[in-house]
């Protein structure tokens, strides 16, 4: 009986009228009862060959190797052959056959996504969305095909491409950027860091327009949130109350780059320095900004990446913890695996040669050290499926940045050009930044005659999407307002409530045309100057 990956010689009589000037030798890839389908294997290639639908086949790949069989497979000229006619020659070796047979997945995966994903267009302008191609969906495919379901080798990968990119001397991958804010906090809270180590009580300096989970992760391990005021504009922090929010119980500083938005790096360092506080970067948003030519995320202690669909790439569900300190690094990676003190990747064992020789803790000498404890973690691995389609995403970051900032520059350059600034605060930037755009940030001017809600219900309704600045001032969120809380407040936070009451983004994200800019800034435009029809579009 025939099977997947042997050599077959065909009765030609039996696949005429294909069979004219066909070839000698056909490869089988599937067989059911008496019916084989199979590939030819040509002498010559296609003139309209191509690597997306085929393969070639040297002698080393057949055995036995001296049945002269080399060329060409085409994937894309499948025949059915009767098994009885055909003569087994020899097979394919078992890795020729696994590269093949994932090419043909590739292939009818292109030709379903070119069917059911292929961008159409849209009724709406969302305030975020994600570009997928075919490159993603293979990719995806290729690491189910492994079967090997949770973090592997797509995972391996796309930590060390991660971390070359950026400029990391180390990543840890996990499941979600929430998860990477938790264990970026939670690392700091490990005794392995001596006094150093945050422990409960103390201060951690943040904003409250911010997105929760930035906020959760301190609170979450008995920190008290220490919240400053924000600049309007940039809606980051107000350097100048950075200094003044520093108390005898300050141990760290955590902050996100708001809306791709670099905040003062050199202040946080600075003030970071000057007292030995921890630093942490929550990048969540900003993934590819650049404060000063340098990658926003490789300033701090430890940095936070999201790979949410809303983002600058996107694994689906995902995030990173990345960090150039090895000691921070070994803890996030234990808090991450359940706490294990065992370094050892899902699937391998013994990589220190000395698995049954540990002696920690109370714990009997030789205990398997796959099962020592020390941390009190998380399972917050990522999936193989998931990473590799951030693996690919990532190839395709510049690409991406760059779209979000011509589509910032068209909006705030129509903003400008329409007089349409009279009636908002435009976004600000550092003069040393490079930010790549997570959204068009607006806060409504106190002049106008018009409230947030209105223009943004009008803007939903004419299908352009519209996000408020996550929390808004999170004290003012039930998480807060409901709940007995520990927390330290600098000031009057007058700009935190400012953005809650009057502030909202609208999107640059790569799906955004260039028409979509014309049209969002006419809507403006429309409801500016009463009108109830925009053109092109209506109502």
């Amino acid at each position: 009986m025939l099977k997947s990956g042997d050599v077959v010689v065909a009765d030609f009589a039996d696949v005429k009228p294909q069979a004219e000037g066909m070839e000698t030798f056909f490869l089988v890839l599937d067989t059911e009862g008496t019916k084989v389908l199979a590939t030819p294997i040509t002498s010559k290639a296609s003139a309209k060959l191509s690597l997306r639908i085929a393969a070639t086949i040297t002698k080393d790949d057949v055995q036995p190797i001296d049945i002269g069989c080399e060329g060409f497979v085409q994937l894309d000229r499948i025949i059915s052959l009767n098994q009885n006619t055909c003569r087994r020659a020899g097979s394919l070796k078992n890795d020729k056959l696994d590269k093949i047979l994932r090419l043909f997945t590739r292939y009818a995966a292109s030709i379903y996504f070119n069917n059911f994903h292929k961008p159409r267009e849209r009724k709406n302008i969302p305030a975020a969305g994600k570009l997928i191609d075919e490159d993603d969906l293979f990719n995806a495919i290729d690491a189910s095909l492994d079967m090997w379901l949770t973090a592997g080798r797509f995972a391996q990968a796309f930590e060390s491409k991660f971390s070359e990119k950026i400029g990391a001397k180390h990543c840890a991958l996990v499941n979600s950027g929430s998860s990477a804010n938790l264990l970026a906090l939670s690392a700091l809270t490990s005794r392995k860091l001596g006094e150093k180590r945050l422990k409960p009580g103390d201060e951690v300096i943040t904003v409250a327009a911010a997105f929760p989970t930035t906020i959760t992760p301190i609170v979450q391990n008995n920190l008290v949130p220490v919240f400053v005021d924000i600049e309007l504009g940039t809606y980051n922090f107000n350097p100048e109350l950075l200094e003044k929010a520093v108390s005898k119980k300050t141990r760290a500083i955590f902050i996100a780059h708001t809306l791709g938005n670099p905040f003062d790096v050199e202040k946080a360092k600075g003030v970071a320095a000057a007292h030995n506080l921890w630093f942490v970067e929550d990048n969540c948003d900003a993934l590819g900004s650049e404060y000063n030519g340098k990658y926003t995320g490789t300033f701090g202690d430890l940095a936070t990446f999201s790979f949410y669909p809303a983002h600058h790439i996107t694994m689906g569900e995902g995030g990173a913890v990345i960090t150039a300190d090895p000691r921070l690094y070994d803890i996030v990676s234990s808090m991450r695996d359940w706490g294990r003190d065992c370094w050892c990747p899902p699937g391998r064992d013994n990589t220190c040669g000395k698995r049954f020789e540990w002696k920690l803790g109370s714990l009997p000498e030789g205990y398997d050290h796959k099962y020592i404890y020390s941390h009190l973690g998380y399972n917050l691995k990522v999936t193989d499926f998931q990473a590799a389609i951030g693996l690919s995403q990532l190839a395709k970051l510049d690409k991406f940045v760059k779209k979000r900032q011509d589509n910032f520059r068209l909006l705030y350059s129509g903003f400008k050009r329409m007089g349409l600034d009279e009636y908002f605060i435009l976004p600000r930037w550092l003069p040393k930044s490079d930010p790549a755009w997570f959204g068009f940030s607006l806060t409504v001017n106190e002049r106008a005659q018009f409230h947030r809600k209105e223009l943004i219900e009008f803007l939903e309704k004419k299908g352009i999407g519209t996000r408020l600045l996550f929390a808004g001032n999170i004290l003012r969120q039930p998480a807060f307002t409901d709940t007995a809380l520990r927390f330290r407040v600098i000031g009057e936070l007058e700009n935190t409530d400012r953005v809650c009451r009057d502030n909202f983004w609208i999107g640059v994200w790569p799906g955004i045309s260039n028409k979509d800019i014309e049209y969002i800034l006419e809507v403006f435009e429309s409801f500016l100057n009463g009108q109830k029809t925009v053109r092109g579009r209506t109502a």
